[in-house]
């Protein structure tokens, strides 16, 4: 008995957190934890038909590649700005390749991006990361290259100068790039080590002494802004081929507020049809079910603020799919319950039974829904499936839904009615 009450006050506990969380205004999160900055934005992110954005189109130059590797070279610039982009911070962009004549493009939807030039020096620039050396002869006669390269970096990330406060980027090298980077500072102790990125300086330290440690730092008076753009390049790695903008727009939401908001009516309207059903046809039972799905909903929300997910019409959809889904769960328990009360059984126990022996159909239902939901998402980025962003977004959603709704239905309804529920023997 004491465990059901805990459960019961962590659910009680749990909603409470869902609906602070929930109703909180959306808002960018900016502080300081245990001497680590973290800094994200907390709030409800809209898709593309939801929110605009960035409509961009490239054309690869593919003039110094050979026919054969064309379509290789286009793919992998495709997968290089994936990355650019997941770094950038944007949920559920649209990328996609296109060969108009003998031209190959990219083409390139940013949900809520309106900083269209920085977008177009996020995505475009190749990044080359190189480090020169004095020349031995002639220290001003310039720099020669080394063998150290951006293709030896481990990763880059944005930190701050504790002394100025200004930001910095900081290199970590791969360990065969780390012995590169101490063979290239031993043997300049003394004199400059020059870092040119895109073959243009932007920082040369005088070596005080041999660095072992594979690390380095970039200072080149950045804004925080410029710091992370550069750490984000930097991580991407260089484009495979050259490409150059042709069409650039922002683009107005696609659905419009009018059409949102019938959207979010029409939910609301399913969620309280379900309801209502539940409570007319199971009754007490149906009004526990009825506080299980608005907890339901509540912890959906929070998770969407939390994580956060992108909201988009087909993930509504999604959404709106997976609620049918926790109130189908609740019908096979409560319909295994009554046939455990039509055979004699005491309620308690033809509860507990209605339970476990429902749960072996809502769980085979739901694997077999989170298998396509998989599919449908496809984290591998395999060729032969949907690559769309809008259908990840609709999965996506979906798995979410189902997972949420597992633990409603079958913990926080059964909780409810051990707790709260008597039977008509124990009146």
């Amino acid at each position: 008995m004491k465990e059901r009450k805990a459960i019961f006050l962590f659910i009680v506990l749990l909603t409470i957190s869902s609906v602070i969380i929930g109703t909180l205004p959306d808002r960018s999160l900016d502080f300081t934890l245990g001497g680590i900055r973290i800094k994200r934005e907390f709030g409800l992110k809209r898709g593309l038909d939801l929110a605009g954005g960035t409509h961009l189109v490239f054309r690869a130059e593919m003039k110094d590649v050979p026919l054969e590797d064309r379509d290789a070279a286009l793919e992998a610039a495709k997968s290089n700005i994936e990355r650019r982009i997941n770094f950038f911070g944007v949920n559920e962009p649209v990328i996609q390749t296109a060969k108009v004549g003998e031209e190959y493009r990219l083409i390139v939807e940013l949900p809520g991006i309106k900083e269209i030039d920085r977008a177009i020096d996020l995505i475009g620039s190749t990044a080359q990361l190189e480090f020169w050396e004095q020349r031995e002869a002639s220290p001003s006669a310039g720099f020669t290259k080394t063998d150290l390269t951006g293709k030896d970096l481990k990763r880059s990330q944005v930190r701050f100068d504790r002394n100025t406060g200004s930001p910095v980027v900081s290199l970590d090298f791969s360990p065969e790039g780390g012995k590169k980077f101490a063979e290239v500072t031993s043997r300049n102790v003394g004199r400059r080590v020059a870092i040119f990125l895109d073959e243009r300086i932007i920082s040369d330290p005088v070596v005080e002494e041999p660095i072992t440690s594979g690390e380095a730092i970039i200072r080149g008076n950045f804004t925080v802004a410029e710091a992370r753009d550069l750490s984000i390049k930097l991580n991407a790695g260089a484009l495979p081929v050259p490409i150059k903008i042709i069409e650039q727009r922002n683009i107005g939401a696609t659905l419009g507020a009018e059409s949102v908001r019938k959207s979010i009516q029409a939910g609301l309207v399913g969620l309280s049809m379900v309801a209502f059903f539940m409570w007319v046809y199971y009754g007490r039972l149906g009004f526990l079910a009825d506080l299980a799905l608005i907890i339901y909903s509540l912890l959906t929300l929070a998770l969407y603020k939390l994580i956060p997910v992108t909201l988009t019409l087909p993930g509504i959809a999604g959404f709106i799919l997976s609620v049918g889904m926790a109130v189908d769960s609740n019908i096979l328990i409560f319909e295994r319950m009554k046939e455990e009360t039509r055979s004699g059984k005491p309620w308690r126990i033809a509860m507990e039974l209605g339970f476990g022996r429902a749960w072996d159909s809502i769980r085979d239902a739901n694997i077999c829904t989170l298998i396509t939901c998989f599919i449908l998402f496809n984290p591998f980025n395999w060729n032969f499936l949907n690559v769309s962003g809008i259908v990840r977004g609709f999965a996506l959603n979906l798995a979410l839904g189902i997972f949420i709704s597992l633990f409603t239905g079958i913990v926080v309804t059964r909780t409810l009615l051990r707790v709260l529920y008597r039977g008509k023997e124990e009146k």
